[in-house]
This record gives C-alpha cells, structure tokens and sequence, in this order.
C-alpha cells in the first residue's frame, strides 16, 4: 500500500527520501490532532455537496474521532517508511475502511492541508502563550499593588536618575506584556482564516464549500483568494517570529533586571537559596542561574525573525518545498517562549523585595534634586533659575533632598493606576475570540 500521497510507479532513492522528510515525521505528531480536526471538517463538507455519500463520510468521521482522541491523548504514531502526518492519518482510514478511506483527498492537497493543520495548531499555541502572558501580567500587578510603598532608585544610562518603586517597576512590566498581547492579537486574527481548499494553491473543479469548512473549524473567515492562501505559507511564521521576540524582549529584560538587582551591589531583590545555583569553588555563592538562562533563551528567541526571514526571502508565489523548514525554527521557539513564560511565573512570586533606605544613603541623595526643582517652581521660581539652583547646590556639596514626594498623576509613585492596566488586560484579552474556536472544534470532534 502507499505510504506517501504522491507516490507513483517508481522508487525514490532512499537517500533522497531521508533528506526530503528531514524531520517532518517527528514534528508533525504535534500536528496530528489538528490534521485529523481538518479532515473531519473536509469530510463533512464533502458529504453535503455530494461528493462523498452518507454512508462513507459517517464511517470516515467515526474512524476520524477514534484518530482525534488517539492525538489528543499524544498517542498517535507515525509508522517507519510514512512520510508525515496526513498520510498516516490516510493510511489508518484506508487500512480500516478500504475505498471509503480513499475518497478524502478529493477537493484537497498536501499543501492545503500543511496549512489549515498550522493554522489550528498555531491558534492553539497562541491562546496557550497569550493566557501564560496574561496571568504573568495579572501577577505582576498583584505584586506591584503589594509592593507600591517600597523605594528604589530609578535609573537612565545606569546612573542614579529619579526615585522609583517596586510598585512602579513590577507595574511596568505587567503593562508592556499588554502591548505583547496586542501584537499577538494581530497575528491571531491572521491565523485565524482558513486555507483549506485551495489545495495546491490554485483552487479545484470540485463544487466544494468553503464557508461551511470554515465554520465547522470555528474561522473567523476564509482566506478568499486560493494564491493568498497558499502566499500565507512563511508570511503567517514570519508575523509569528515577531510576536515571538517581542513578548521575548520583555521578559528578558525583566530578567535582566533580576539579574541586577540581586547582586550585592544593587541588592534590591534577593533570590530565595532554592531557586539558586552555587560554585564549585566559592562557597557563598547563589547565581541566579535561572533567570540568565531565561535572559539567555529570550535574546536567542529575538533573531527568529531574521531565520524565517532569510529562508523566505526571494521566493515567488507558489508553493516551495523551503517552507517545511519553517516547523523546525517556529515549534521549538514556541516550546521555549511557553517554557520561559512558565519560570517566570514560578520565580517571581518567590523572590523576596528588599526595599531601600533612600534619603538617608548617601548614594541616593541626588535622586531628590528633581524633587528639589520641583518644589522651588511651585514656590513660584521658573523652571529654568530652579534647575540652575539646584544644579549649583550639588556641584557645592550643599543639596539637601526633600524628604516628602508628592507624585499624584497617573502612573506615578503615588497613583500607579493598576486597575487601568487590568482592565486593558481583560479588554485584550476578550478580543481574541478563544471561545468561537474551542466552541467550533469540540462539536466538530465530539
């Protein structure tokens, strides 16, 4: 029996085979519940324009659901000498059911079904990420409320610049995940239109129903034009690639952060000794391994955009057997952004906050001058007079702090605005749309 959905009367050369499959066999089991939820929808719709008769599709869709629940549960296999998901999934079909089993490619190719099985499983990883990044900013939020009252110094260019907070610094970081989440939104409105088909890229002379695919696959639309759909192939990873590395962005230079601010010499945060590593030769030392390592996988995860970019450069519309090493750069970074959201997660919550005695330690009393500035302009001093006052009392070594700030406005110290950035969390996070899907998938396999 065929093990591949081109094979023709000859051999390939072996070689050659091995090279070609590469490591599709292995990375498409995480493919594999998608590529079943696709024939299920492809399938139905071609029993109801007539295609495929009752009898046939009712007993392709309960060997299908049997499939679905195999993949689900991670049980599924790909046999030696079958050269990826869909034709395993055709095989299993035609090994249980004969002819009937035969009759699903119609209306559809290899290309058309590698792009609706991305697309499900792209949503899917999507609302995984987006929901580890929401609960990462809710967290963040909770610990910049819990901490709004505890001083640090605020820096630019790494020198000692403003008076900031712990509230301030967790605030804004569960803040810049929201603008991660807006771009991820983007590419989810992206992904979610469906492909299926316009099989090799240019449509088919079957009467199939497009619309009704897309419905039982819970696609917000269809990618109209079958060249567009077949175009998204590389452009849909590309758009991945930098939701990607900007989420990676933000949480690597929160573990920066972390990094810094628990050395000795900053000593703002202090990393329990259980989520440490030591030295072979140092017996005092706590490395906040950890967190570098999550610095290190964040900076990796930034030049994704340029491998996806540089193994699609230059290649014209059409499908191009380039594209199947998209699976190796995109499914691991997934993998790897999921894993880092996860630690950050753990380890925040248990890091212990040490707030700073400000005003009274000497490293920290220029901290104040703007304060100072501040305070002779509400005194009725221009800005400009008040800025050189101050100015000359530091070069005089005669600048005394202001021991009272008075931040009021959005944002500030004293008026974080915390329920502000939750509720555009929930804003985001409601317009994804998750339910349609999950609601559209679970009766199509139920």
């Amino acid at each position: 029996m065929p093990t591949k959905l081109w094979e023709k009367d000859y051999d390939l050369d072996q070689k050659i085979a091995d090279f070609t499959v590469g490591r599709d066999r292995e990375l498409d089991l995480e493919l594999a519940p998608f590529d079943v939820l696709g024939s299920l929808a492809h399938v139905t719709m071609l029993s109801e324009v007539g295609l495929l008769d009752a009898g046939a599709a009712r007993r392709c869709q309960g060997k299908l659901k049997e499939l679905y629940t195999t993949a689900s549960a991670g049980d599924f296999v790909i046999e030696d000498g079958v050269e990826d998901v869909h034709s395993q999934v055709e095989l299993m079909l035609t090994r249980d059911l004969g002819d009937d089993g035969k009759k699903i490619h119609s209306g559809r190719s290899r290309n058309d079904q590698v792009l609706v099985d991305l697309r499900l499983y792209f949503r899917h990883r999507i609302q995984g990420i987006a929901e580890r990044t929401a609960e990462l900013s809710r967290t963040l939020t909770e610990l910049s409320e819990e901490h709004k009252d505890k001083l640090i110094p605020g820096y630019t260019h790494l020198q000692v610049a403003m008076v900031s907070s712990f509230g301030l610094w967790f605030g804004a970081y569960a803040e810049a995940l929201i603008d991660d989440l807006r771009m991820w939104q983007g590419v989810y409105d992206v992904v979610d239109q469906n492909p299926l088909g316009s099989a090799a890229g240019y449509g088919s002379s079957f009467p199939l129903n497009r619309d009704r695919t897309t419905e039982l696959l819970g696609f917000r639309a269809p990618v109209v034009n079958v060249v567009a759909a077949q175009m998204g192939r590389g452009k849909t990873e590309q758009l991945m690639a930098f939701a990607i590395a900007g989420l990676a962005q933000t949480v690597g230079r929160m573990a920066m952060d972390v990094c810094l601010y628990s050395s000795q010499n900053f000593g703002f945060l202090q990393l329990p000794p259980e989520l440490t590593t030591g030295s072979s030769i140092m017996p005092h030392k706590k490395n906040p391994d950890v967190f570098e390592l999550l610095r290190g996988r964040c900076n990796l995860l930034q030049s994704l955009p340029g491998q996806i970019s540089q193994l699609t450069t230059n290649l014209p519309s059409g499908y191009h057997r380039d594209f199947q090493l998209l699976k190796e750069a995109i499914f691991p970074a997934l993998d790897q952004l999921e894993d880092g959201l996860d630690i950050a997660l753990y380890a925040l919550p248990r890091t212990r906050v040490r707030a700073q005695e400000l005003p009274t330690d000497p490293r920290y009393t220029l901290l104040y001058t703007v304060e100072a500035v501040n305070n002779l302009v509400l005194e009725g001093v221009p800005f400009r007079d008040a800025y050189t006052q101050v100015g000359r009392d530091v070069e005089a070594g005669t600048f005394v702090p202001p021991t009272e700030l008075k931040h009021t406005h959005l944002g500030s110290l004293g008026n974080l605005g915390s329920e502000r950035i939750s509720g555009k969390l929930e804003e985001v996070m409601g317009a994804f749309g998750f339910e349609r899907a999950e609601v559209a998938l679970r009766e199509l396999a139920g």
